[in-house]
């Protein structure tokens, strides 16, 4: 009996669905993980923005990939029913045996993963073992799938296969769906990343007084004592309302700066004066968290770390 010919419709069918398919499952993956670091954060993680973690990338990949991937299959169904021969084409045995391959390959790695790691005496975390068995469920459920097309097994049962298919969209939009309860709205993550311009411009306003205090052993006695072309630029304002920050000194050595910010902060550790001890900024164990609306940061200059400096 003559083979089917794979016609350059199979090939470029077959490819696409392939690469969609991949990028919809890599990207579910990746989701998922960014999921599990949201809600489990580490002490050590700087979250303020989710969305910039690769999360808006990732829903975006499945939104668009995963509904082509799936008209791509329908386009290669309606072929192979219309012409059963479709179903011996070498492009799609080498498309479904390349992918148990992968699968296989991504089950065992994550095993593998799982098993040195208990054996190093590393800590198993909920975090770590949520994402290896993601991984797991996620790459098991693709072996199981495409074996039992290799072996006909949707074609002898049609009704399943298109239960499978409900299922896993359904599975899709709840993927999708939970980000906006685990992280926020889009609108959310750009009122989080003006709060980081807010903060970011309190550090640079910080930076400048403790500059001016070793300069001239005095604090400023406002903001527009600071106000220096030469070594810093035109002072920031706030990002949205475009108006100054609040500066006040309220000692020799103590100084508040005050900002409006529009959410709570997230929690995790901003950069910059992270760690009190080491850059001198005394009573900055809250460092920059804040609630929102209107918070201010009290400073207090330590001469040992920051001494004034000699003409």
């Amino acid at each position: 009996m003559e083979k089917p010919k794979t016609t350059p419709k199979d090939f470029f069918l077959w490819a696409g669905a392939l690469i969609t398919f991949y990028w919809s499952v890599i990207a579910t993956i990746l989701l998922v993980i960014n999921y599990i670091d949201y809600t489990f954060t580490n002490v050590l993680a700087r979250l303020p923005d989710p969305y910039q973690s690769g999360i808006s990338y990732q829903m975006a990949s499945i939104i668009v990939l995963f509904p082509l991937y799936m008209f791509l299959m329908h386009l290669i169904r309606k072929d192979a029913i219309a012409d059963p021969s479709r179903n011996e084409i070498w492009v799609r045995r080498w498309a479904l045996i390349l992918t148990l391959f992968v699968s296989g390959v991504a089950i065992a790695a994550d095993l593998i993963t799982l098993l040195t790691t208990f054996l190093n005496g590393e800590e198993l975390t909920t975090s770590f073992l949520l994402k290896v068995l993601v991984i797991l469920l996620v790459a098991a459920g693709v072996f199981m799938h495409f074996i039992a097309d290799l072996k006909g097994y949707w074609d002898m049962f049609p009704k399943r296969k298109q239960a499978v298919s409900i299922g896993v969209a359904m599975l899709a939009v709840v993927v999708i769906v939970s980000g906006f309860f685990i992280v926020g709205t889009p609108q959310q993550a750009r009122l989080a990343r003006m709060d980081m311009q807010r903060i970011s411009a309190l550090q640079n306003i910080q930076d400048r007084v403790v500059s001016y205090w070793q300069a001239k052993r005095a604090l400023p006695a406002g903001l527009s004592d600071l106000e220096n072309a030469i070594q810093y630029g035109p002072l920031p304002t706030d990002p949205q309302t475009d108006a100054p920050y609040a500066y006040n000194a309220t000692g020799a050595l103590t100084f508040k700066l005050c900002a409006t910010f529009a959410t709570q902060g997230s929690g995790t550790s901003y950069p910059y004066y992270g760690e009190p001890v080491s850059m001198g900024i005394k009573e900055v164990k809250s460092n920059w968290q804040h609630a929102a609306g209107e918070v201010c940061f009290e400073r207090t200059i330590d001469p040992n770390f920051f001494p004034p400096l000699t003409k």
